[in-house]
């Protein structure tokens, strides 16, 4: 037995059989598909439901949607919205935001701020690149809010649909989008 154990390992040793072991486990994963893709030319296929970047919605009509409630600034987990609203001059009893920031770099992309929006002002976008030499312009105010919901308007609308926010039909669009009319003012049919 001895004899054959020394045989064994010396025929071990000669034809380097520990090699080929590890060589047949490194040819068995040459000849697989990649499962990598080269990021800067290929972008990944993100899903409807993805939280990226948060933009401001308007109405189809291009009036702003914000109300100035502040209820996303209350139910942000890392306090990374302030709103400044005040009362509507033009409308007594109504309210607009006037100022709305969101710091990027303390948001950690929840959707507690979008659930929260009773009109739908607020919607995530698949947009996700955020590279930057100066941390001062992740700091989104109104306007470049604004500018990404028109921007990304479609994956924003999907955002909503997907986590049943908002829906696509008549009636929903009766419910979200109207309210009530001043006393004084004519409703337009």
């Amino acid at each position: 037995m001895d004899s054959r154990q020394s045989s064994k390992r010396f025929f071990d040793a000669v034809l380097f059989r520990e090699i080929w072991t590890a060589m047949k486990v490194t040819f068995k994963h040459m000849f697989h598909r990649p499962i990598t893709f080269q990021y800067p030319r290929e972008k990944r296929t993100i899903p409807d439901a993805h939280r990226g970047a948060l933009g401001l919605l308007r109405y189809d009509n291009g009036v702003e949607r914000c109300v100035g409630c502040d209820l996303c600034e209350a139910a942000c987990p890392s306090r990374c919205i302030k709103v400044i609203s005040e009362e509507d001059k033009s409308m007594p009893l109504q309210r607009k935001a006037t100022e709305f920031y969101i710091d990027i770099t303390k948001c950690v992309f929840c959707g507690y701020c979008v659930e929260a929006c009773p009109v739908n002002a607020l919607a995530m976008t698949k947009m996700y690149e955020f590279s930057t030499h100066d941390k001062r312009t992740l700091l989104f105010d109104k306007k470049r809010l604004y500018e990404i919901g028109e921007l990304h308007i479609e994956d924003a609308k999907k955002y909503l649909y997907a986590h049943n926010q908002e829906k696509n039909d008549e009636e929903s669009r009766a419910y979200r989008y109207h309210f009530p009319q001043p006393v004084g003012k004519e409703t337009d049919s």
